[in-house]
């Protein structure tokens, strides 16, 4: 249980104020603005080395940030900690202010570089609604990072998506504000640590309603920019990245509104605020909104960007704003400040900092093996079961088919260090470092010697024009340089050899979706069904008579209603990281009872427009499957929920009580979700609401009394630009899902309307 009341630290000690302080005043102009810049190691770097011709020539007075460093190499642990401490040795021994660099990367599936563990995307990781695994995580994330000389990730990503269309919701923790900002509270906490000099800085991105509409400014407060809020005051997250999107017609990177009045004025945040890659030149060259670069560089600084990231652009061009007046001084010192601030927090600017560990390093030892593997099986989505599954030991023969049964591409998300190199960089990665262990290997690890396993692909996962690169919109400037790999080495798929092994055998396992090239930043797709054929090869997999288990990999939900209600079983497994295939076969075969639930609310039609199980789904056509919705292999009941009927707005906790027991035959793990929904009429809150959720793990016929405590503070709504907790009548419900109501009972909240002075405080209900 995370406790809520905790002071979180401020920025900085004052004995780190005070060293920033003596520095900054010996600082040129130059170094200053070395330190509010990012760079690429390939512009210090020869044939593979570190040059320092190339250091004294691009970096002579230092730099910020060296930016997604290791996700384009292919270098061991050990010798990406020795360049980290080439170059940070090059820092402290020629250049005059002698400050190491911060080198930053992308974390939320692990780190991204060769041979660190491959966590599942965070799509599947917010339908575990398990925070401890994704604090857990995180550690073993920082701890890897730390080792190879890494002190801020550009992580976690904390949007709210809506729509399956949105090539980057795989990134995201689903489509609900109180489940994106527990999950995002653990990440930070587990990268973070309890101190900053032994943790990894988290930047919480992007803000704020990213991907959306975020012009009304009542779900503006209450939605997308809680997430934040809640990494900011509870987990002391103390990195933001503002977002590609606008904000009241002006660019985020650039406004005040967002960045000074909402950002560090009413949430609190006295961090550093990192740029998007590239985002601050695009004001003048995307947007338009600025008349040069420089210009563009002044409205970001003035508006709260302190570093500009991922190559120096705009900020260099800031003399020029000062002599011209279009930014001061004292702004550009604010920015150094708190650059140089967030490295005394992470010990760079100690005496001897520690760079690395020392020694033969291990990114993927087997206790994040195991970690990988728990979180892919917490992931894992059955959403249809006619009691096909788990198999029965009466199966003696299984045709495993489609494109993602016997191949690694679909079991990577975005910002893996795998689809980074392969399409950022255009480089082939190794799967077996780490090792990837597809759906065939698991299946092979997992069941009797005497299961034959029939397998061909059947069919490709699309057409070479399925998937194109988007570099039409405002994102990394790098998308227009790119072009798609081929993925290598797979045999031809035989459509009839497929057909043929499905009728000789006693089910079919269709492994279909996407792929790494599929879904992700810059990658489009024209629609969200299976892609390519892969639709009417199921089809013509159903056509055979035998029970057809549906096993969709990918980033997003893809569209099932063709054939949902002829499929045996349907299982959505999305990116589910290197364990993917063994954590699959385990609940195909049923060593493991699934217990994921939808993060998402998962469309039945391909309309674009955005779905939100807040506002009661009024077009039930539009749902085939509601948010917090998931199957297992056994059943629960609900009874005996307990609540006073009244209560005080002034109240600290409203406490309600129920009893939640395993009716079926076998172990299982229930997630209990929380919602409530006003009653009166005039009320301005949405329909239903998340306020809570806990896992509970119950062997058969075992019975837990469980509690939620929830703070009137989670009543409060923003009108007329102030946070007010309104008396009223509400339901609480107790439910499977979003849905699914297994108990509710009423309460009134009394007492006069009450102004929350200074914003929210208590986000999240208590369990017991």
């Amino acid at each position: 249980m995370f406790a809520q009341s905790k002071e979180v630290a401020n920025y900085a000690t004052p004995e780190m104020e005070e060293q920033v302080e003596a520095l900054l005043q010996t600082m040129s102009l130059e170094e200053k603005l070395a330190q509010i810049t990012g760079t690429r190691l390939r512009e210090i770097m020869v044939d593979g080395k570190l040059s320092l011709e190339k250091c004294r020539e691009h970096i002579p007075h230092g730099i910020g940030h060296f930016c997604q460093f290791s996700s384009g190499l292919t270098l061991s642990p050990e010798e990406l900690r020795d360049l980290v401490r080439e170059i940070q040795q090059y820092l402290v021994t020629e250049t005059r202010t002698k400050i190491p660099a911060i080198f930053h990367e992308e974390a939320i599936t692990g780190f991204a570089t060769q041979g660190a563990t491959t966590f599942p995307q965070q799509i599947g990781v917010g339908c575990s609604w398990n925070p401890e695994i994704v604090r857990n995580n995180a550690r073993s994330t920082a701890q890897n990072m730390r080792a190879a000389g890494a002190t801020l990730a550009l992580s976690p990503m904390l949007d709210l998506s809506r729509t399956a269309h949105w090539n980057r919701l795989e990134e995201s923790y689903g489509e609900d504000a109180y489940l994106t900002s527990k999950m995002g509270v653990a990440f930070v906490r587990g990268l973070q640590g309890d101190d900053f000099k032994t943790g990894v800085a988290a930047t919480v991105k992007h803000f704020a309603g990213y991907g959306t509409f975020n012009n009304n400014e009542k779900e503006l407060y209450e939605e997308y920019l809680m997430p934040h809020e809640a990494a900011i005051k509870i987990a002391g997250a103390k990195s933001v990245m503002p977002s590609y999107g606008k904000y009241k017609a002006l660019p985020v990177v650039a406004n005040p509104t967002m960045l000074d009045q909402m950002l560090r004025k009413e949430i609190g945040f006295d961090g550093l605020v990192v740029s998007d890659y590239f985002s601050v030149s695009k004001t003048y060259k995307g947007y338009k909104q600025a008349p040069s670069e420089m210009i563009a560089g002044a409205m970001a600084i003035n508006a709260g960007v302190d570093v500009e990231l991922a190559s120096p652009i705009a900020y260099p061009l800031l003399p020029e704003a000062l002599q011209t007046g279009d930014v001061s001084m004292e702004t550009i010192d604010a920015a150094v400040k708190r650059s140089l601030l967030m490295k005394a927090k992470l010990g760079l600017l100690d005496k001897d900092p520690v760079i690395g560990k020392e020694g033969t390093l291990d990114f993927d030892p087997l206790a994040n093996r195991k970690l990988a593997y728990e979180t892919a099986v917490q992931s894992i989505v059955l959403l249809k079961n006619n009691g096909i599954l788990p198999l029965s030991k009466k199966v003696k023969t299984i045709a495993l088919v489609g494109p993602n049964a016997a191949t690694v591409h679909g079991l990577l998300g975005d910002y893996t260090y795998q689809s980074m190199i392969s399409f950022w960089h255009s480089k082939e990665f190794d799967p077996t470092n780490p090792k990837l262990v597809t759906l065939k290997e698991g299946l092979e690890n997992r069941l009797n010697s005497k299961v034959k396993i029939l397998h061909e692909r059947g069919c490709d996962w699309s057409a070479p024009l399925e998937s194109k690169i988007d570099a039409s919109g405002l994102g990394d400037d790098r998308l227009s340089k790119l072009k798609l790999l081929t993925i290598k080495g797979l045999p031809q798929p035989d459509l009839q050899r497929a057909i043929k092994f499905a009728t000789q055998s006693d089910v079919i396992i269709a492994a279909m979706g996407e792929n790494l090239y599929l879904c992700g930043e810059g990658r489009e797709r024209k629609g969200i069904r299976l892609p390519g054929s892969q639709e009417a090869f199921v089809e013509q997999l159903l056509k055979t008579g035998k029970p057809v288990i549906l096993v969709m990999f990918g980033g997003r939900q893809q569209l099932v209603s063709k054939f949902e209600d002829r499929c045996a079983g349907i299982i959505q497994a999305w990116f589910p990281g290197e364990e993917g295939g063994n954590a699959v076969a385990d609940i195909i075969t049923g060593k493991v009872n699934p217990s994921a639930k939808l993060c998402v609310t998962y469309p039945k039609t391909e309309s674009k427009a955005e779905i939100n199980y807040k506002n009661g789904y009024p077009d039930q056509n539009l749902v085939q499957y509601p948010f917090g919705y998931g199957l297992s292999y056994t059943d629960y009941t609900y009874s005996d929920l307990k609540i006073n009927s009244e209560a005080k707005i002034t109240d600290q906790r409203i406490t309600m009580s129920f009893k939640v027991k395993n009716t079926g035959k076998v172990k299982g793990t229930e997630i209990v979700q929380l919602y409530i929904s006003p009653l009166d009429t005039q009320s301005t809150m949405k329909p239903i609401q998340l306020k809570g959720f806990q896992r509970v793990s119950l062997k058969p016929k075992e019975e837990k009394v469980l509690q939620f405590k929830v703070s009137p503070q989670q009543f409060a709504e923003y009108k007329n630009s102030q946070w007010v907790i309104e008396p009223g009548l509400y339901k609480f419900m107790i439910a499977a899902s979003s849905t699914d109501v297994r108990l509710e009972s009423q309460i009134a909240l009394k007492g006069p309307k009450k102004v929350l002075e200074n914003g929210r405080s208590v986000f999240f209900a208590l369990t017991e």
